[in-house]
């Protein structure tokens, strides 16, 4: 029996260790089949990732793609911002909308996620809370235990990294894990390399097109304003900005004017004139090269006057054209809160100004090559004019004059006496046709607009400080000359009677006209003007408005001081024949 019994145990035992080796064999092809399907999801994720150009999009399938690949609940994509130490942009999946409002703001890159930063190396966590970098979540905050996050590197340059936490399943994240999202970050960032090259592409099109679009309004005969509104409103569209201001530089001034302002608190910088020295565009301007503000509302070298940055923020000033021969500024500033700008956008922004300078010169150069053309005509007729005209006319005036002394009928002799003066008179208003076609446009003197600038910096050294000075209209074509003389003396006088009375430490100064008056209002933040004092000053001032049927008033601002307010109408042009 025990003979039996040992030859029954010697035929269970290899039973057991076959058995123990089909399972292990069954384990191990589960393995295998599972890490086959695995790389097969990460070969998927892989493909799908690099399939997409638009960098938005591409950020978004690749968080996407790592919570799926290491099942975890939830997932985010972390962009570095141009400092290297905060977050700029975060990319989610597993929080809805609603959960992120509640939530607030997104991560700037404090706590574990600034650990990422700080080392970019993969971190595999069981418990977020232990680590001593970890300092707790938000309120409404979904509770979050095991993290597992890697770097994403494109051009050996640290892009961002990827968060995932919460594996599903109650489990920890494992070397698997790891190797897997490393692999996926690798894709990712030659997936993001590709859709920057491709985003750089497609915003190169753009500011070429742009130009073109420039050059060919300039070569059809578009007006000057016109073309500065267009390349403001491109700049403004292709930068995302939400304001664009251009500059122009005023000649014998050392100011610039505001030609134009779209967008967000443009009616603040319309018809501005900045000064050159000292001020954020006016250094653009005369270096010849792109300056660039954080915070534009906040910036000591925006020059004072009326706050003009509301809700606006990062700024960049380009000079159109370069060196001496620039032309203008153009300045863009985006809302509050938005990134700065960066090298990479200022770099095409100034070869867009350089060429639209190039096409400005190129339209100049050809409209002196009509006014050229349009002289020699001139020269050419009146050459004629002189030469054939006026001589042929001058021999029948003479034969005339000699035919009248034969002429015994008196009333046919007075006729012809007659058409000799008329001849004469025909000749005289021909040579004065002929001295208007060679005459030559002289300088006339320095406009309203230039002589008012010039008055107010000139009144800079007296007040200890510029004032700021606003002009808009047609001030130069529109306000004669005898009313624009008014004008300078009202504004030196009110200057100077704020520089010895006012005790202000700011001053306004704006210049305008619609065409059927113009207006002039001078407001300081001083002491204002005391109920019994002297008015010997605001009695001349408004004498001379009464005397071109003008009107002359002050008011006290709501923040305190002066608001004097000086307007004059102007003469009613003649009807057109």
């Amino acid at each position: 029996m025990a003979g039996a019994g040992d030859n029954e145990a010697r035929v269970r035992l290899p039973q057991l260790r076959l058995d123990e080796l089909l399972a292990e064999l069954q384990a191990r092809l589960d393995a295998a089949r599972g890490t086959r399907d695995r790389v097969h999801s990460l070969l998927e994720a892989v493909l799908s990732v690099g399939r997409e150009l638009d960098l938005e999009q591409a950020l978004h399938s690749i968080v996407e793609a790592a919570a799926t690949l290491v099942d975890a609940e939830f997932a985010a994509l972390g962009v570095i911002g141009p400092d290297g130490r905060r977050l700029s942009a975060f990319h989610t999946v597993g929080v809805s909308d609603q959960q992120i409002a509640r939530i607030g703001p997104f991560p700037e890159g404090h706590g574990i996620l600034g650990e990422l930063i700080r080392h970019p190396e993969p971190l595999r966590l069981a418990k977020l809370s232990q680590h001593p970098a970890s300092y707790g979540f938000p309120r409404d905050h979904p509770p979050m235990s095991t993290f597992l996050g890697v770097p994403i590197r494109v051009r050996e340059q640290v892009f961002g990294n990827l968060y995932l936490t919460e594996k599903r399943g109650g489990v920890e994240f494992d070397e698997e894990d790891e190797a897997v999202l490393s692999t996926l970050a690798v894709a990712a960032g030659v997936a993001i390399d590709n859709a920057r090259l491709y985003e750089n592409s497609r915003l190169r099109e753009r500011w070429l097109r742009a130009i073109a679009e420039i050059t060919h309004s300039l070569m059809s005969g578009s007006e000057h304003a016109q073309v500065l509104g267009l390349i403001a409103e491109r700049a403004r569209e292709i930068t995302g900005a939400a304001l664009a201001v251009v500059a122009i530089p005023m000649e014998g001034t050392g100011s610039l004017t505001v030609e134009l302002a779209i967008g967000a608190q443009a009616e603040a910088h319309r018809g501005l004139v900045l000064p050159v020295e000292g001020s954020f565009m006016g250094t653009a301007f005369a270096t010849g090269t792109p300056m660039t503000s954080p915070d534009a509302s906040h910036d000591n070298r925006v020059t004072a006057g009326r706050r003009r940055f509301i809700g606006l923020g990062p700024a960049v000033a380009a000079p159109i054209g370069t060196g001496q021969g620039a032309r203008g500024v153009v300045l863009l500033v985006r809302d509050a809160g938005q990134i700065p700008f960066t090298e990479k956008e200022i770099e095409p922004l100034q070869g867009f100004a350089a060429q639209a300078a190039v096409a400005m010169e190129l339209a100049e150069r050809r409209q002196d090559a009509e006014e050229i053309a349009v002289l020699k005509e001139r020269d050419r007729i009146a050459r004629d004019l002189h030469d054939l005209a006026i001589q042929r006319l001058f021999a029948t005036g003479m034969t005339l004059q000699s035919a009248g002394r034969f002429i015994e009928h008196s009333e046919a002799s007075a006729r012809v006496a007659r058409a000799v003066d008329d001849l004469d008179e025909t000749i005289k208003i021909i040579r004065s046709t002929i001295f208007a076609l060679r005459a030559r446009e002289g300088g006339g003197g320095s406009g309203l607009r230039a002589r008012a600038v010039q008055a107010v910096g000139e009144a800079a050294p007296v007040l200890g400080y510029a004032p700021s000075a606003r002009m808009e209209g047609l001030l130069d074509t529109d306000v004669p000359r005898e009313i624009a003389d008014q004008v300078l003396a009202v504004l030196s006088e009110g200057l100077t009677n704020i520089a010895r009375h006012a005790h202000a430490d700011r001053a306004d100064v704006v210049l305008v006209t619609d065409g059927r008056e113009v207006r002039l209002t001078l407001t300081d933040n001083g002491v204002g003007i005391p109920a019994g004092g002297r008015r010997s000053g605001l009695r001349n001032l408004a004498e001379r408005a009464e005397h071109l049927g003008g009107t002359l008033n002050w008011e006290t601002p709501e923040g305190g001081g002066t608001r004097l307010t000086w307007q004059a109408p102007l003469p009613v042009p003649p009807p057109s024949p």
